[in-house]
């Protein structure tokens, strides 16, 4: 049975900004067959389409004049295992800290350091989400993905998605093309002895080894790592529910060494991390806290107090009006470093 489809509706519920945008059509989906049904209605096979997971990493800047297609297909799933792996597919509308937690509790390694990250799995891999040294990446196997036209299923491995920072395929040459069904993933299997003193926990980004200290976490676990990421992000980071924000809104920027040698002669104290191929990655949030936009309130939004690359709606702000934030900020980024610094945030 079909779900129904909404006219006029509001998308408020439905995006962490909390931005009251309009669509012209509005339905839920939970398996690839309720897509296919929806191609199959002339009227809304013809329509422009929107897919939305959790609504973590979009601003809406006006209504939308089309379908939107609420992604929750469910389902977690071990597809194969072996004594020190496990093969495990997520489907696209599992909330991403769920499936994190689910890792947890059997004691799977691979996405402890993305704890707490908003949204859906389904939206994971289409920007490669990533913290605190880890990204989708390092754990993906495929995905199964619908071509939004033909309602065909098909699958992307690694190479397909091309993924680099906050980036793939999805966000670039195949924008729009697809909706991305289930993720399949490989974890580590934590449940010896041996498996865990083979294992690589990530601990050198961030302040998680000095908040594990402070937690007396001494003993190296899937949970003592994840515990330490929510007890940081809870910190630095507002809840959506209660401010609402899409997380970090720029990307961290990358800018070649000799960029780099001349700002740090003017900014001694610039934070920066050294890439694989000499570039520098320096911290967008820093260049914005110095710009003196952090806790700054431009009419019903701003720049958060605790955390400057967090654009926040104080209540009543229109994606139009955080639009024009974010552009103020770049611009004034422009002007102060030399340094352009582009969103992370998927502004519709």
């Amino acid at each position: 049975m079909s779900a129904p489809v909404h006219t006029n509706a509001s998308l408020k519920p439905f995006n962490t900004f909390g931005i009251d945008a309009i669509a012209k059509y509005f339905t839920e989906i939970k398996s690839v067959d309720d897509y296919r049904r929806l191609l199959g209605d002339k009227k809304l096979s013809s329509e422009k389409k929107l897919i939305l997971g959790g609504g973590s990493n979009i601003l809406l800047t006006q209504n939308y004049d089309g379908l939107v297609i609420h992604n929750c297909i469910p389902g977690i799933e071990v597809v194969s295992e072996t004594e020190n792996f496990v093969i495990v597919k997520a489907n696209a509308g599992v909330v991403w800290h769920h499936l994190v937690l689910w890792a947890i509790e059997r004691n799977y390694g691979g996405i402890e350091n993305l704890s707490l990250i908003p949204g859906f799995v389904g939206a994971a891999p289409m920007q490669n989400i990533g913290a605190y040294g880890v990204e989708i990446k390092d754990v993906f196997q495929e995905l199964e993905a619908i071509n939004v036209h033909t309602g065909e299923l098909q699958i992307f491995n690694l190479t397909d998605c091309e993924f680099g920072y906050r980036e793939s395929v999805f966000k670039s040459k195949y924008k729009g093309q697809f909706l991305i069904a289930s993720v399949t993933f490989r974890f580590a299997k934590l449940n010896s002895p041996a498996a865990l003193s083979n294992y690589r926990f990530k601990t050198d980004y961030g302040d998680i080894k000095e908040t594990l200290g402070q937690m007396q976490a001494f003993d190296l676990s899937v949970k003592a790592v994840s515990d330490s990421v929510i007890k940081i992000r809870s910190a630095k980071l507002p809840d959506p529910q209660k401010i609402g924000n899409a997380g970090s809104f720029f990307k961290n920027p990358v800018i070649n060494k000799e960029q780099y040698e001349s700002l740090v002669a003017q900014y001694p104290v610039m934070p920066s991390y050294p890439q694989n191929d000499g570039t520098i990655k320096v911290p967008a949030g820093w260049l914005i806290e110095q710009c003196g936009f952090k806790g700054k309130i431009v009419g019903n939004t701003g720049a958060h107090a605790t955390q400057a690359l967090v654009l926040v709606n104080y209540g009543h702000a229109t994606g139009h009006e955080i639009w024009q934030l974010a552009i103020t900020i770049q611009q004034t980024v422009k002007e102060k470093f030399g340094i352009d610094i582009s969103p992370e945030v998927n502004v519709v």
